[in-house]
């Protein structure tokens, strides 16, 4: 440990700066990944393949969340124990054969078994683009490292989501809107492998440096699962607003691209709506993360579920697409509030040596949102129709910010006492 303290183990943003750009720009692969998916693949389900319920077309977003969120998990708890960029390289390795699969799929089924490789693939790469970055950083500016890496992703979500609705307008929805995939695995992988260098050993340095945040590190991973899903009060609505804000996107991802088309938007508009939300998201957050270092997180997540409950509400007004395009600029708003500043307050507050896998048990009912938003989507849309699972899905978005107003406790002082703690041992 002396030598790392001599200097060859630094924590900060200035002083990891080309690692630290180097995750950002992988993490922007990452959420092309996504992206290309958007806008286009609900089309594809309803048009190439026949689907006729909500249920059946968001099944693939359904296969996708369930396994990100097991994925985040394997994830946060081997990352603790192997390290992180073995995790890294494995969920590119998941993601080669994902473009291909929706390029040239001959039915449904192999569609929705390419959402179980790019779960598996989010879920390790995204998982460990997040605990890499934080390891780097330290405690000083991890609203801002979180704003940054969410930023690239999902700026990287809407750019891609745009683009491959710009293709499918000109060239049809297979194959070619979802060759943007194949560019992105190679650039990634080969980045992973060959750049990208192991994280692991700043979370222990920074372990070394003072007393352990909270739960001390020998505790069991069923305690620690425990703690962050319902014991700490904290912790347990950060985890519920996580799953919230995606069970909304969930909504964003599968039901209103349908949503649009039965109101007799243009695929082209359709792109755009779908390509704005994540783009304000993605960009917002270059603000937001950084704020939340300045103002706390209690108050930026409860005021930005509430911001996206209005926006989905928004969604309720017949077509206007000046009015659904503000919507879908204030849910991008309202997402950028929250999502930087849930991943920092879980780094407030956990242990350094525990840090993965809290972040992966956060992220395990984060992303399992996404499921649970299409099956209610798809549910209550097939019962009901498309505007009553809009309203259900705002309701309950309105309500999860309730709950971090009422339950949680500020986290960034904590932040600050430690970090004062650890610069006054040194």
């Amino acid at each position: 440990m002396s030598a790392e303290r001599a200097g060859r183990v630094r924590l900060g943003l200035a002083a990891n700066a080309t690692q630290f750009w180097l995750l950002v720009t992988v993490n922007a692969f990452v959420g092309s990944m996504v992206g290309i998916e958007r806008d286009v693949l609900p089309l594809v389900g309803q048009r190439v393949f026949g689907l006729a319920s909500e249920t059946a077309v968001l099944s693939f977003i359904v296969t996708f969340g369930f396994t990100k969120a097991l994925a985040n998990l394997y994830a946060g708890r081997t990352a603790d124990r192997l390290g992180r960029k073995p995790l890294l390289v494995a969920g590119w390795l998941f993601a080669i054969p994902v473009p291909f699969l929706l390029m040239y799929a001959p039915a449904w089924g192999w569609i929705v078994f390419a959402n179980v490789l790019l779960g598996i693939n989010q879920g390790l790469c995204w998982s460990m683009t997040v605990v890499m970055k934080i390891d780097l950083v330290g405690p000083k500016a991890r609203g801002l490292a979180m704003g940054l890496n969410e930023f690239a992703g999902y700026l990287a979500v809407g750019v891609a989501a745009y683009l491959s609705g710009v293709i499918a307008a000109a060239y049809g929805l297979r194959p070619w809107p979802f060759a943007i995939g194949v560019i992105s695995v190679f650039f990634a992988l080969a980045l992973s492998v060959f750049f990208v260098r192991e994280t692991h050993g700043h979370a222990r340095f920074e372990a070394s440096r003072g007393e352990p945040t909270n739960e001390a590190a020998g505790s069991s991973f069923a305690a620690l699962f425990a703690r962050v899903s319902w014991k700490d009060r904290t912790l347990s609505s950060i985890s519920q607003a996580g799953l919230v804000n995606n069970l909304n996107d969930g909504l964003a991802w599968g039901l209103l691209p349908l949503h649009f088309a039965a109101a007799g938007l243009a695929i082209e508009r359709i792109a755009i709506l779908s390509a704005v939300y994540p783009v304000t998201w993605g960009a917002s957050q270059l603000l937001t993360g950084a704020l939340s270092d300045r103002v706390g997180r209690k108050w930026m997540i409860a005021g930005g579920m509430w911001v996206q409950a209005i926006a989905i509400a928004l969604f309720l007004i017949p077509v206007n697409f000046a009015l659904w395009f503000a919507a879908a600029v204030l849910l991008g708003v309202g997402t950028a509030m929250v999502y930087p500043t849930l991943l920092a307050a879980i780094g407030d507050v956990v242990d350094p040596l525990v840090r993965a896998s809290s972040v992966g048990v956060y992220r395990l009912w984060r992303d399992s949102g996404y499921a649970f938003g299409a099956l209610i989507s798809g549910i209550v849309a097939h019962a009901l129709g498309q505007d009553a699972a809009i309203a259900v899905v705002a309701a309950l978005t309105l309500g999860s910010g309730a709950i971090v107003a009422v339950r949680m406790r500020e986290t960034l002082w904590n932040a600050r006492a430690v970090l004062s703690i650890r610069g006054a041992s040194l």
